[in-house]
């Protein structure tokens, strides 16, 4: 399918879709674009993807996997100076993302080498005149202009925030899973046959909400925490996703044992680092964690965790009834300039 061309005088501009992704995420996010024929892959750079153009941009804004999209057009030319002295160029880019959604956007920045040089002062002038949108540091609108190899990228971000914000989180809870990730996880535990589902150690509820909106045939949707703070977040949190009828939270420990019933399939994001008390031994709380899934899963459930001591975690399941069938590396930056590499690991519970 070729790209969409707009008419520009006498000049066409390619419009493009480009979507950022979590480092390892990338399998996840082609099997749900896959999912919808409205999307074609162009290529593939780093940890983006680019698809064909697409007019409707809600179809792009619902998609679960990806961390960020943008509206994009590259080529030679697409310098500084030469967005400067063809501005329209950009405005094409702008009336695309911002139709229809106009009170959004309030506000823009753009990302630029050189961002005070007097070629993206004129661009931001223009920006404020035609648009009527202020520049601020912490903006709605985010415009870049970079170099890729020997091509220049002109894009902007297609919503106000990234799409992995999702609009259920109340409020940010330091260490709280990634939703992009949480939608990973649950993907893979072949959730779509499945009717029950229990999430251990729910924290914010991110996993629980992204099973339950991403999966309507759940009959049983279930979350147990210790901490009483991160059960009330997730209860607002499941509020605002309209699951309140459908979840249930629960104040319990792992240690005791809860007797919840028997599940399909279990989740959760383990504790590692920060999160754990002190004087708690993570392998004796891993390993119980393991004791209780394969007493409360069903013949056949599958077992899906995200955690950065996976080899603590992996040690315990070469001992137990499990089996792992898939697991994911994942890459991400941490705010001291460093990388966690965390796996999603995703297992069944052998019967014999």
């Amino acid at each position: 399918m070729p790209l969409i061309k707009l008419r520009m005088g006498m000049k066409e501009l390619n419009l493009e879709i480009k979507l950022s992704y979590v480092t390892g995420l990338r399998s996840i996010v082609l099997n749900e674009i896959n999912k919808k024929k409205v999307f074609h892959v162009r290529r593939e750079v780093g940890d983006s993807i680019y698809l064909d153009y697409v007019s409707n941009l809600d179809e792009v804004r619902e998609l679960r996997s990806v961390a960020r999209a943008y509206v994009v057009s590259q080529d030679t030319k697409y310098n500084p100076l030469y967005i400067s002295n063809h501005k329209s160029i950009l405005g094409c880019l702008i009336e695309a993302v911002i139709a229809g959604n106009e009170d959004e956007f309030k506000t823009f920045k753009i990302t630029c080498a050189g961002s005070d040089s007097p070629e993206i002062r004129d661009i931001s002038e223009y920006i404020k005149k035609t648009y009527k949108l202020i520049e601020t540091e912490e903006s709605d609108l985010k415009i870049h202009i970079i170099k890729i190899e020997d091509e220049w990228e002109v894009g902007i971000q297609s919503t106000p925030r990234p799409l992995s914000l999702r609009n259920y989180k109340v409020r940010h809870m330091s260490g709280a899973m990634d939703p992009t990730i949480a939608y990973a996880l649950n993907s893979l535990c072949e959730l779509e046959r499945a009717e029950s589902y229990l999430n251990i150690f729910s924290g914010s509820a991110t996993l629980l909400i992204e099973a339950g909106l991403c999966y309507p045939k759940l009959k049983e949707i279930v979350g147990f925490d210790n901490n009483k703070k991160h059960l009330s977040l997730a209860i607002q949190n499941v509020k605002e996703a309209g699951l309140i009828q459908k979840a249930r939270l629960k104040e319990a420990d792992i240690f005791d044992k809860p007797d919840l019933g028997r599940f399909d399939a279990i989740t959760s994001d383990l504790p590692f680092g920060m999160v754990v008390s002190k004087n708690e031994d993570l392998e004796t709380l891993y390993r119980t964690f393991i004791e209780y899934c394969e007493e409360k899963l069903l013949p056949n459930g599958t077992l899906g965790v995200y955690t950065s001591e996976y080899e603590i975690i992996e040690s315990i399941l070469r001992k137990s009834r499990f089996k792992i069938f898939q697991s994911l590396q994942l890459k991400l930056p941490t705010n001291v300039g460093g990388y966690l590499r965390p796996k999603i690991i995703v297992c069944k519970l052998q019967t014999s």
